[in-house]
C-alpha cells in the first residue's frame, strides 16, 4: 500500500488546521516563473507609490491627507471638510462595486495583486524569512528542531527585521492622517508631548507585525470578507486560477491510474507542488476554493514541472469556468455590464457633486427663537430679523463679500448688516450673524420674501454678482 503524501488535503478539514483544530503552520516553497516575476514588479511599484506619496506635495498641500482633528481631507488638490460628508455615500457605493466589477471579470485579482496583506507579505516578509532561516524545509526543520543558541539568533534577528519592517509601514500609515513633516516633527520631539498619536501608531505597529509576521493566512481564511463574497459575485464567466481536469486525470500514481494502461495517465504527475507553493495550502486540483486568493504560484510551479516532464504548459492556468470546458466566453457579461453602469453612475454623480465644491453653497437659519423683534428708537420703530448665514466655500481665492438687496426700492428701506464690509471669505466652513432692519410698515400681512445679492469685490461699487439667495423677511401681522 502507497504511504500517503503529507500535502495530501482532508476532503473536510482546513489545510491550516489539525484533527483538534490547532493551527498548523505552512511553509510555502518558493517560486520562479513568469507570474511571479509580473507580481513582483508590480508589488514594489504599489510598495513605492505607498510610501512616496504622502511625501508628494501639490500646490502647498500634501497629496492624499486625512486630517481627521482638522476635519479637513485633502485628495490631490481637492481639500474635503465635514460638511462634505454626503460626498461619502459615493465612496461607500463606488468602492464595492468597483471589487464587484473587478471579480466579476478577472475573479479575486485583488487579493492576490492588491491586497496590502499580499503584497507586504510577500515582497518583504518572506524575503526576511528566506534571508534569516533558510528556505522552506530549512524553515519547518528550524522550528521542528529544540531550542539552541542558533535558532534563537535566528528568530531574533527574523523578529527584529518584522518590527524594523512594521515600524516604517506604521509611521507612513499615521502620516497619511497627520501629515508627513509633522509626523517627522513629532518624532524628534518626546512622546509624551503627543502621547496620543505616540500610542495611535504602536498599536498599529503591533498589528501589523502580528498580523504580517504570524497570523498571515489566518486572516485571508478566517476575517477577510471578501472570500466570502467572490461566491456571490463571481459566476461561470470569471476568470480564476483553475486546474485542466480533463488534461490532467487521471493523475500519476493515483488509485484511478492503472500501471499496466500508462495511456489513460493525465498530465499530471501528482507531484504536490502546486499544493507546496500555495500560501494558504489548498489544493487548487480540487476547483475554486474560499481560501484561494489567485496568487498564481500554482500556475508558475505547475508549469515549471510540465516543462520538465515535456509536456505542454497550462495544465493550471488562468481561464473561466466555461473557457476551460471548450465554451467561447465573452470576457464582459451580463453582471459586469450591470456592476459597470451602476459604477459609470456613482462615478458620474461624484464627479459632478465634486464640481460643484468650489461653489458658494450658503444656508439661512434664523438665529433666534422669534422670528423677529421690534426694535425702538427715538426716531422710529424698527423691524429686526436675525439670521445666521453658513456659507461653504471650496475656493483657493480669498473672497470679499458684500451682501444688498436686489430690489431698488426695498434697498432703501432695508439696511443689512453684517459684521464688516466687506465679509472676508476664506476656504472652508464660514459663519456669521445678519441682521435684516426695516420699518415695519414694508411688510404686508407679516412677511414678505425678498431677494439678497451676495457680490464679491474689494468695493461695493466694482463688486460682482456671486450668487443670489432667497430671504424670509417676518414682521407683525398690523
Amino acid at each position: 500500500m502507497r504511504k500517503p503524501n503529507k500535502f495530501e488535503r482532508h476532503e473536510s478539514r482546513l489545510a491550516t488546521t489539525d484533527e483538534q483544530g490547532h493551527r498548523v503552520f505552512l511553509y510555502p516553497e518558493d517560486v520562479k516563473g513568469k507570474w511571479r516575476n509580473k507580481r513582483t514588479i508590480f508589488f514594489w511599484f504599489l510598495i513605492l507609490l505607498y510610501l512616496v506619496l504622502p511625501w508628494i506635495h501639490i500646490g502647498g498641500k500634501q497629496s492624499i491627507l486625512l486630517n481627521i482633528a482638522k476635519r479637513e481631507f485633502t485628495f490631490f488638490t481637492h481639500t474635503f471638510y465635514s460638511h462634505d460628508a454626503p460626498l461619502l455615500i459615493f465612496i461607500f457605493l463606488g468602492i464595492p462595486l468597483f471589487f464587484a466589477f473587478v471579480t466579476s471579470i478577472w475573479g479575486r485579482a485583488w487579493c492576490g495583486w492588491g491586497c496590502p496583506q499580499t503584497v507586504f507579505i510577500d515582497a518583504i516578509y518572506r524575503q526576511i524569512e528566506l534571508w534569516t532561516e533558510g528556505k522552506s524545509r530549512q524553515r519547518e526543520a528550524l522550528d521542528k528542531a529544540p531550542m539552541s543558541l542558533l535558532k534563537a539568533a535566528k528568530k531574533l534577528s527574523k523578529w527584529i527585521l518584522y518590527l524594523l519592517v512594521s515600524m516604517h509601514i506604521a509611521h507612513s500609515f499615521i502620516g497619511y492622517f497627520v501629515g508627513t513633516w509633522e509626523l517627522y516633527e513629532i518624532t524628534l520631539a518626546p512622546p509624551s508631548s503627543n502621547f496620543g498619536i505616540f500610542t495611535a501608531t504602536w498599536i498599529t505597529v503591533a498589528i501589523i507585525l502580528i498580523d504580517f509576521g504570524w497570523f498571515r493566512e489566518q486572516f485571508c481564511i478566517i476575517a477577510c470578507p471578501y472570500g466570502r463574497m467572490q461566491s456571490v459575485i463571481m459566476d461561470d464567466h470569471s476568470m480564476v486560477v483553475t486546474y485542466d481536469e480533463k488534461r490532467g486525470e487521471p493523475r500519476r500514481l493515483s488509485e484511478e491510474s492503472n500501471s499496466e494502461s500508462p495511456v489513460l495517465e493525465g498530465d499530471c504527475i501528482n507531484c504536490y507542488h502546486c499544493v507546496k507553493v500555495c500560501p494558504t495550502g489548498i489544493d487548487i486540483r480540487r476547483g475554486t476554493q474560499l481560501e484561494c486568493i489567485a496568487c498564481t504560484n500554482c500556475i508558475d510551479a505547475c508549469d515549471e514541472i510540465m516543462t520538465k516532464v515535456g509536456k505542454p504548459e497550462g495544465l493550471i492556468r488562468y481561464d473561466t469556468e466555461l473557457g476551460k470546458q471548450g465554451v467561447k466566453v465573452k470576457k464582459i457579461g451580463l453582471r459586469s455590464i450591470i456592476y459597470l453602469t451602476l459604477m459609470t453612475i456613482v462615478f458620474g454623480g461624484f464627479i459632478y457633486m465634486l464640481n460643484q465644491q468650489d461653489r458658494l453653497r450658503v444656508m439661512m437659519l434664523r438665529g433666534s427663537k422669534s422670528p423677529f423683534q421690534i426694535v425702538r428708537t427715538t426716531e422710529i420703530e424698527e423691524i429686526a430679523n436675525h439670521y445666521k448665514i453658513a456659507i461653504d466655500y471650496n475656493g483657493e481665492k480669498v473672497q470679499k463679500l458684500f451682501f444688498m438687496i436686489k430690489d431698488p426700492v426695498l434697498a432703501k428701506a432695508i439696511r443689512v448688516a453684517t459684521p464688516r464690509a466687506p465679509w472676508q471669505l476664506k476656504k472652508g466652513h464660514n459663519k456669521a450673524n445678519i441682521f435684516f432692519r426695516f420699518n415695519k410698515k414694508i411688510l404686508i400681512k407679516g412677511n414678505r420674501k425678498i431677494i439678497l445679492l451676495i457680490k464679491n469685490g474689494d468695493t461695493e461699487k466694482e463688486a460682482t454678482l456671486v450668487l443670489e439667495q432667497e430671504v424670509n423677511l417676518a414682521g407683525p401681522l398690523r
